[in-house]
C-alpha cells in the first residue's frame, strides 16, 4: 500500500485533532502494560476475550474489562488496519470470532476502494469490506435498527481511540444482546474503510455508503434508526452528534436515556457533524446519529494506542447505547 515508506513522515501528523471534536477534558485514562503496545505482526488471538461471569437471572452488565482486552488486541497487537490491508483482515477475522461465539450470523460485504491520500501517506486502490452480524433468525421484513462501528484506521495509526475503543463497545453489546435480548432486533456492523482518502465527501466513509446503496427495499422500509460509534473512549461527556438537517429526534432520545442512566452526555461541539458513518444514513433518509468524538492528542497519529483510552468513557457510552437498545 505504500505506507511503510513514509511512515516516518506522517509521524509528524501527531498533533492534529479531528474537526468533530467536543472540548470536554479527558478523565484519567488507565495506562497499559508495554505489551498492549507490541508489535502489530504478532498474531492476534482467535478465542474470545474472557468477560465478567453473569449470575443466573441476573440482567448482564457492560464489562470495561473485556472492552479494553478488545482494545489491546485491534490497536496494540494487530496495530494499524489500513482498510485495504492485511492487518485489516486480521482485525475483521477477530471481530467475526467474536461474533459468532456470540450466536451472530455474520458476513462480509465486499466494496472497491479507491487511490488516495490516507492523512499524508499516499495509498493504493484495493478492496475493503463490512463485517455485518445478525442475530438469528433475522426478519429484515420487521422493525430492527444498526449499531456500527468503523474498524479500520489511517495508514500510520494503531487506533486505539480511532476507532478500536467502538468496535471495542460493538462487541461488549453483541455479548449483552445475546444474553438478554434487545427491544428490536439489532444489526451489528464493523465498517471498513470509514477514514478519508482524500478530501471532500466522496473520498470518505466508503464501507457505510455501500452498506446504504446495497439495502433493498425491505431492509429499507423496516430500519428505524442507526447508531455510529466513533471515537468513544476519551472525555468526561459522550457526545451526540448528527449531521447538518438531521431529525433530532434520535440524539434527543439519546440524550433524554442519558439522564436516566445518569451518563454525562451533551450535543457534540458545533450541534452537528458529518464525519462518520452515520451520515451515510442520514444521506439515506434515515434517522441516524453519532456517538463520540471528543478530541485528542493522538488522532490519526502513531500515539493513538490503547493507553489513550479511559475506562469510564467506554463504560459511559456502553450503558448508554445499551439504554437505547433496551428502550422502547
Amino acid at each position: 500500500m505504500g505506507a511503510k515508506h513514509v511512515l516516518a513522515s506522517a509521524m509528524g501528523l501527531a498533533a492534529l485533532v479531528g474537526c468533530s471534536a467536543d472540548p470536554q477534558p479527558e478523565d484519567g485514562a488507565t495506562p497499559t502494560s508495554p505489551a498492549s503496545t507490541s508489535s502489530p505482526t504478532s498474531p492476534a488471538p482467535t478465542t474470545p476475550a474472557a468477560t465478567a461471569p453473569t449470575t443466573p437471572g441476573a440482567p448482564a452488565t457492560f464489562d470495561t474489562a473485556a472492552a479494553m482486552a478488545h482494545i489491546r488486541v485491534l490497536a496494540g497487537r494487530i496495530g494499524p488496519r489500513l482498510a485495504t490491508g492485511p492487518a485489516f483482515r486480521e482485525a475483521a477475522r477477530y471481530v467475526e470470532t467474536q461474533l459468532r461465539a456470540q450466536g451472530y450470523d455474520v458476513r462480509r460485504q465486499p466494496f472497491p476502494v479507491p487511490a488516495g491520500d490516507s492523512w499524508g501517506v499516499p495509498v493504493d486502490a484495493g478492496r475493503s469490506f463490512n463485517v455485518v452480524a445478525t442475530p438469528s433468525g433475522f426478519d429484515a421484513g420487521s422493525p430492527y435498527r444498526i449499531v456500527g462501528a468503523h474498524l479500520d484506521t489511517v495508514a500510520v495509526a494503531p487506533g486505539a481511540e480511532d476507532n478500536a475503543s467502538g468496535v471495542a463497545v460493538l462487541l461488549e453489546l453483541a455479548r449483552l444482546a445475546a444474553t438478554d435480548g434487545t427491544q428490536l432486533p439489532t444489526v451489528l456492523i464493523a465498517f471498513g474503510a470509514e477514514e478519508p482518502r482524500g478530501t471532500g465527501d466522496a473520498l470518505h466513509h466508503f464501507g457505510s455508503m455501500a452498506y446504504v446503496r446495497e439495502m433493498s427495499k425491505t431492509e429499507r422500509a423496516s430500519l428505524r434508526a442507526m447508531v455510529a460509534m466513533d471515537r468513544v473512549g476519551v472525555g468526561a461527556l459522550v457526545p451526540v452528534c448528527l449531521g447538518r438537517g438531521g431529525n433530532p429526534r434520535l440524539r434527543d432520545e439519546l440524550l433524554a436515556l442519558a439522564r436516566r442512566a445518569d451518563v454525562a452526555a451533551s450535543i457534540c461541539a458545533g450541534g452537528y457533524n458529518e464525519s462518520s458513518d452515520h451520515w451515510s444514513f442520514e444521506k439515506g433518509g434515515f434517522d441516524a446519529a453519532r456517538v463520540g468524538g471528543t478530541s485528542y492528542a493522538g488522532y490519526h497519529s502513531a500515539s493513538d494506542v490503547p493507553s489513550v483510552v479511559n475506562r469510564r468513557q467506554l463504560d459511559r457510552t456502553g450503558r448508554l447505547i445499551w439504554a437505547w437498545l433496551r428502550a422502547r
